[in-house]
């Protein structure tokens, strides 16, 4: 594999995970880590991502804010639409956090009548724009990787609340492996909000379909609902609609 096709494929899948490892990398491409260790290095350089000790972060996911840098905006643009069909008036509602948990938040009508709990101080500060919404952040140790309140405060609080719906970002999903994700404090957060939750919509682009990552969060039949991009009825989500409603 060239040098340009493989920092291409680095850069989509730190866009797509938000976080790469190295020795990950190096696996995935048949590669030594030295050699990957440059590519980090030459892509941090050029501005295209974020080099941290270990890996990569997603330029993308660190800078919400920045119109230009949001990975597949249009995708999570169409994911925020479908998702905002599932609120009612009056309903208590859970977030995780993420772009697309961003995007939903912007567009979250303005005169919905609503009380959104998240564990994203971002997301909380889109909600909050609107006077209707009563929002409340859950606070506990931030975490600079995913930007969402980690650790036992968290899970704690979490255990104390029961929401109507949840609304979770995921960085694996398949039909074997379920849900998953790369961040251990993360997955423990992620499963204390399914607990809270009387039912929980997953939101992610079609490209992250079928993908793996190390920690499972939980089976697809914990899940009610799959909100994507595409189509329910595309052949790529065939397999999905049998654990879950297609969105």
């Amino acid at each position: 594999m060239l040098k340009e096709e493989r920092q291409a494929y680095i850069i989509k899948q730190i866009n797509l995970h938000n976080k790469v490892l190295s020795s990950d990398l190096s696996t995935e491409l048949n590669v030594s880590e030295d050699t990957v260790r440059r590519d980090l290095n030459e892509l941090a350089e050029s501005g295209k991502i974020i080099k941290v000790y270990g890996g990569a972060l997603s330029k993308s996911f660190h800078y919400p804010f920045t119109e230009k840098e949001t990975y597949a905006k249009d995708s999570k643009k169409e994911i925020a639409k479908k998702a905002l069909s599932l609120i009612k008036d009056e309903m208590v509602l859970l977030v995780g956090g993420g772009t697309t948990m961003i995007e939903i938040a912007r567009m979250v009508p303005k005169n919905l009548r609503a009380t959104f709990f998240t564990v994203s101080p971002l997301v909380a500060l889109e909600l909050v724009e609107n006077s209707n919404i009563n929002v409340i952040l859950l606070g506990g140790q931030l975490s600079p990787n995913a930007h969402i309140s980690v650790g036992s405060m968290v899970v704690n609080q979490l255990s104390e609340i029961h929401v109507d719906l949840c609304f979770l970002g995921t960085n694996g999903l398949s039909l074997e492996a379920g849900i998953s994700d790369s961040d251990m404090e993360v997955v423990q957060v992620k499963k204390a909000m399914l607990k809270a939750a009387k039912r929980t919509a997953i939101v992610s682009i079609a490209e992250k379909l079928d993908s793996v990552q190390k920690m499972k969060v939980c089976n697809l039949s914990a899940i009610n609902y799959l909100v994507t991009d595409l189509d329910p009825s595309d052949p790529a989500l065939e397999g999905y609609s049998k654990y879950v409603e297609l969105l």
